[in-house]
């Protein structure tokens, strides 16, 4: 097995448990590894630190384990268990939610490894060479660990690193007979999309915040910004709101959301949508709404992008909040991991400023315990959101 050394003191956030070793941190490296390939990493006094996945880019090595133990078939079936140990402890693991994240990343020590079950099927992504793989291995270690789920689904032509040349195919690692694309959470059907859709083809880091969007939702008239598979929509229908406007500029992303409506509520006017843009749908409609949902897609992916997208933020919920009557409520979110819990609370608030409003804090959201975050890799915690009081 190759090694890493580091430069002097470049070992100190690995000895604190981070997962990541930066290539200015490399000192020097015994022959050249192949993308993907795990190596050894030591200190600059040639002292064991870890193991990890090496791969061309910023991030040097992901590291997988910080014990010399071997990284083999028995390793990941380990990791995989302890990751549904811990879904079935926080009591996600039910017959009204069989809709899940089981990996997530850092969070379960599986660094640039997602894998979200839906039903019988675990749809899997690959963020990094090494994980892409032993992608076999891992598809084996779900479908052994993970009861109730007989397939794997690997959908990561779009999230490996380009310049690892790995040209990966989507597609089933394991079975592929079960062609049900619904699954339940929280007792709510929703068709999922693992084929064609965004990510793994269904937001599972929103369920507590649509759950809690519910409870808000008796008698109000909704108003749902880039609704995607409509998830707030049916969660506002069965708290009993009195209307429902879904709104996603994608027409595949509205019929979606037609389809989960009419799975849970057949036949139900209370329901509408529009495919338009959200910006020009907020500016050219009249109506106003008791409760607001702003949950667009991460207008930041990288910290170049920062000053724009925080702009991006105060402009819309600047719109969300002109848009809500008095005594309304808004449920504001971003999902840009290079945005702060603070650079977004000052866009809101920035955009409540502008509007002359009062507006007033109620609940402040992060991910569910699915997605937990490495308490030695803070980078892992990325959805942030605010509920908010419009008077």
């Amino acid at each position: 097995m190759k090694r890493v050394y580091l430069k002097p003191r470049k070992e100190e956030s690995l000895q604190r448990f981070h997962p990541w070793v930066f290539s200015g941190a490399i000192q020097s490296m015994t022959g050249k590894p192949e993308e993907g390939e795990t190596v050894e990493v030591y200190s600059s006094g040639k002292e064991f630190l870890a193991l990890g996945h090496y791969q061309i880019g910023s991030i040097a090595v992901r590291i997988v384990s910080f014990q010399p133990d071997p990284v083999d078939a028995n390793f990941w079936r380990s990791r995989i268990r302890e990751a549904y140990s811990l879904r079935k402890a926080i009591g996600l693991v039910r017959n009204d939610n069989t809709t899940y994240r089981l990996v997530h990343g850092e969070g379960d020590h599986l660094p640039g490894l997602i894998v979200d079950v839906y039903d019988q099927t675990a749809v899997m992504q690959a963020h990094s060479a090494g994980m892409h793989l032993v992608r076999q291995e891992l598809a084996q270690a779900i479908v052994d660990e993970v009861e109730g789920v007989s397939q794997v689904y690997y959908k990561s032509e779009t999230t490996l690193p380009y310049k690892a040349g790995l040209e990966p195919e989507d597609g089933y690692l394991i079975g592929g007979a079960v062609r049900s694309h619904v699954a339940t959470e929280n007792g709510l059907h929703f068709n999922v999309d693992w084929l064609r859709g965004q990510k793994t083809g269904f937001f599972v880091d929103q369920r507590d915040n649509r759950q809690l969007l519910e409870q808000y939702s008796y008698g109000k008239q909704v108003l749902n910004m880039f609704c995607y598979t409509g998830g707030f929509s049916v969660y506002a229908m069965r708290g009993g709101a009195r209307l429902v406007h879904s709104v996603d500029s994608s027409a595949k992303a509205v019929e979606l959301t037609d389809k989960n409506i009419e799975l849970n509520f057949a036949g139900d006017s209370r329901h509408a949508s529009f495919a338009e843009d959200a910006f020009k749908f907020l500016a050219a409609n009249e109506h106003t709404y008791d409760l607001v949902v702003l949950d667009p897609p991460a207008f930041a992916k990288h910290r170049d992008a920062l000053r724009n997208a925080l702009r991006g933020y105060q402009r819309l919920n600047a719109r969300g909040i002109a848009q809500i009557k008095s005594g309304g409520i808004l449920f504001t979110f971003s999902c840009s991991q290079v945005v702060t819990k603070e650079q977004f609370r000052l866009a809101v608030f920035s955009a409540a400023a502008e509007t002359g409003r009062k507006v007033r804090i109620l609940h402040q959201l992060s991910q569910p315990a699915d997605h937990p975050v490495n308490i030695y890799h803070p980078e892992g915690e990325y959805l942030k959101g605010l509920v908010l009081y419009v008077e």
